[in-house]
């Protein structure tokens, strides 16, 4: 006979393992912070794009950030942030060209050495 107690302990496990992505492979533990890329826009500075910490684990904190935009001369720029400011990078504004921000987000285990995997931003294009 299978007891009620055992039926409901075991639906709620294969719930957990559901939401926790049971049937996802991880390399590692999940990173300790989100991080997000704003799309090229025109402002009083040229073609901005911005990577900025979006929240972070109880555990978790910004070690760096680094946006890039690729610009109408045809070279990439980046820019670099440290612990949670945002990176934010600016190119001349040339109409008709198709701008395109990349970036990248690396957190911390607060107390511990950088979070192994950067998270990766972009690519998000805008013709302006």
């Amino acid at each position: 006979m299978i007891r009620p107690t055992y039926v409901v302990s075991m639906a709620v496990a294969l719930v957990f393992a559901g939401l926790t992505g049971g049937a996802v492979a991880h390399a590692g533990p999940l990173p300790p912070c989100t991080y997000t890329l704003s799309p090229p826009e025109v402002g009083p500075s040229g073609v901005t794009a911005t990577a900025e910490l979006a929240g972070c684990g109880p555990a978790g904190g910004g070690y760096s950030a680094v946006a890039c935009l690729l610009g109408a001369d045809g070279v990439t720029h980046c820019a670099q942030a440290r612990g949670s400011d945002p990176a934010v990078i600016s190119v001349p504004y040339q109409p008709g060209t198709t701008y395109i921000a990349t970036g990248r987000g690396c957190p911390v285990w607060l107390g511990q050495n950088v979070a192994p995997d950067c998270q990766i931003l972009g690519p998000l294009n805008a013709t302006l």
